[in-house]
């Protein structure tokens, strides 16, 4: 019911939380020599999902890792300017995304009240 009842919005609102996870990671992970900069192609996923593909098996496969514009010295891939950026567009799309699911929330309310 929650897949025709919020429409792609819900699996939108799941991929946008997953890859705030990733992309928080990374930024934690700023220092760690060797780390690998990760982020999920959220045009990908979304695409495999709505094609029936389990959330877990669309983010795995949309999963890459990140090309450094300028690599460091340890190996560590992550470029801090990158990573905010794509954090606070992601987080701008969860909001957004969130913010139609309880408008979708509020109609049904509304509709079920008789306003």
């Amino acid at each position: 019911m929650g897949d025709s009842l919020f429409g792609i919005h819900g699996m939108a609102l799941e991929l946008r939380a997953q890859r705030l996870g990733v992309l928080t990671s990374n930024i934690a992970n700023a220092a760690t020599p060797g780390y690998k900069a990760r982020d999920i192609d959220f045009a990908g996923a979304l695409h495999a999902m709505t094609q029936g593909a389990a959330p877990a098996q669309a983010i795995g496969a949309a999963t890459r890792y990140r090309v450094p514009v300028m690599p460091s010295l340890d190996g560590n891939t992550v470029e801090m300017a990158t990573e905010q950026a794509a954090f606070a567009e992601n987080a701008v799309g969860y909001e957004a995304t969130l913010n139609m699911i309880q408008d979708r929330v509020a109609t049904i309310n509304r509709a079920l009240k008789g306003d």
